[in-house]
C-alpha cells in the first residue's frame, strides 16, 4: 500500500469540496481531492439548475459540476475518484485511507455532504429530475400551475409545501400518521392554506409515469386500501442523513449526526475544517455550499501560513 503526502486533502466533490479545491489550488497548495466513485454531490441527481448565479438560462446539474471539476483541475487540484474509507485525526499529519492506498495531509477539509432520504419505491430513482425531487427551492419553479405532492410531516415538509404554493395550482401533503409532527405554528399554516390538501395515514407505494412523473400509487396504512392520484411532481421531505459515519469518535457531531462547527468552518480538531451540507442543517443550497468551501480553503491557507511561521521561529 503506497502512501502520499499533501498540504491539504479535501474529502468530497460537491460544490463545497470543488470550490475549496479551486481556492486551495490557486493558493499553490496542490490540494488532493477524494472525489468518490460518483463525484459531484446532490447536483448530479438534478436536471436543470436555475438558481445558481451566472447562468441566466439555467444549466444542467451534472454540467455545472463538470465545470467545477475542470476549473479545479485547471489550477492543479488532483482528483482521486475513490472513496475515503477511514481517517485518523488523532495526530498530525492526518492519515486517510482508501480501499487501496494510504494518504497523509497537514490539513483536511471535510465536505462529504448530506444525502437526502428517499422513499425507495418503484420508479422513484428513474424519475428523479423528472418530477421527483428533494428540493423545493431548486425545482419548484418548474411546476407552475401543476399539481404538486409533498411527502413528510415535519417542519421541513411544511416549509416545502408552503413554498410550493407559490407555483403549483394545488399542493397535496401525504403523511403516514394522523397528525403532523411539525411545530404547531407550521402545521397550522399548512392546514389553513386554501391551496393545500392533506392525505393522512398514507404512504406512497410507487411513482407513475413513463418519461416524467404523472401520478402516484398510495396505500392507506390503517386499512391497507390502495389507490392512485394524478400528480405532476413529488417532493420528498423526510430529512437528510449527513455523511459522517467515518468521523464518529473523532469530530464532534450534533445529535443529528452533522459535524459541529462553532463558526461554520473550524472543527474541534485544529487543522480539520468543514464545508457544505455536512454541517449545514438549514440551507443546503449549491451557492451556500460553494461559499463555505471558499471559507474553508482560505482558513486552510491561513492555518498553514501560521504553522510555517511557527516552525521557522522555532528554528531561529
Amino acid at each position: 500500500m503506497s502512501r502520499t503526502h499533501s498540504s491539504v486533502a479535501i474529502i468530497g466533490s460537491g460544490p463545497a469540496g470543488l470550490t475549496a479545491a479551486v481556492y486551495a489550488a490557486r493558493a499553490n497548495l496542490a490540494p488532493v481531492v477524494f472525489a468518490g466513485h460518483l463525484y459531484g454531490g446532490q447536483l448530479m441527481l438534478t436536471t436543470e439548475v436555475e438558481n445558481y448565479p451566472g447562468f441566466p438560462q439555467g444549466i444542467m446539474g451534472p454540467e455545472l459540476m463538470e465545470n467545477f471539476r475542470l476549473q479545479a483541475e485547471r489550477f492543479g487540484a488532483v482528483l482521486h475518484f475513490v472513496d475515503v474509507t477511514k481517517v485518523d485525526f488523532s495526530q498530525q499529519p492526518f492519515r486517510l485511507w482508501t480501499e487501496d492506498d494510504e494518504f497523509s495531509a497537514d490539513t483536511v477539509i471535510v465536505a462529504t455532504g448530506a444525502s437526502a432520504r428517499w422513499l425507495d419505491v418503484p420508479h422513484e430513482a428513474r424519475l428523479r429530475g423528472r418530477g421527483v425531487s428533494t428540493c423545493a427551492t431548486c425545482d419548484g419553479a418548474f411546476f407552475r400551475e401543476k399539481h404538486i405532492v409533498v411527502v413528510g410531516g415535519g417542519d421541513s415538509a411544511m416549509e416545502e409545501a408552503l413554498f410550493l404554493t407559490r407555483f403549483g395550482k394545488k399542493v397535496t401533503v401525504i403523511h403516514r400518521r394522523a397528525s403532523f409532527r411539525a411545530s404547531k405554528i407550521m402545521a397550522d399554516r399548512v392546514l389553513a392554506h386554501d391551496k393545500i390538501d392533506v392525505i393522512w395515514n398514507s404512504e406512497v407505494t410507487e411513482v407513475l409515469g413513463a418519461e416524467k412523473t404523472e401520478g402516484l400509487g398510495l396505500r392507506n396504512i390503517e386499512t391497507g386500501e390502495t389507490s392512485t392520484i394524478d400528480a405532476d411532481a413529488l417532493f420528498i421531505a423526510i430529512g437528510h442523513d449527513p455523511n459522517t459515519a467515518m468521523f464518529q469518535g473523532q469530530l464532534d457531531l450534533d445529535p443529528m449526526g452533522y459535524i459541529s462547527s462553532p463558526d461554520g468552518v473550524t472543527t474541534n480538531i485544529p487543522g480539520v475544517f468543514v464545508a457544505g451540507d455536512v454541517f449545514d442543517v438549514r440551507y443546503k443550497q449549491a451557492i451556500t455550499a460553494a461559499g463555505s468551501g471558499c471559507k474553508a480553503a482560505l482558513e486552510v491557507e491561513k492555518y498553514l501560513e501560521a504553522h510555517e511561521a511557527e516552525h521557522a521561529s522555532a528554528l531561529v
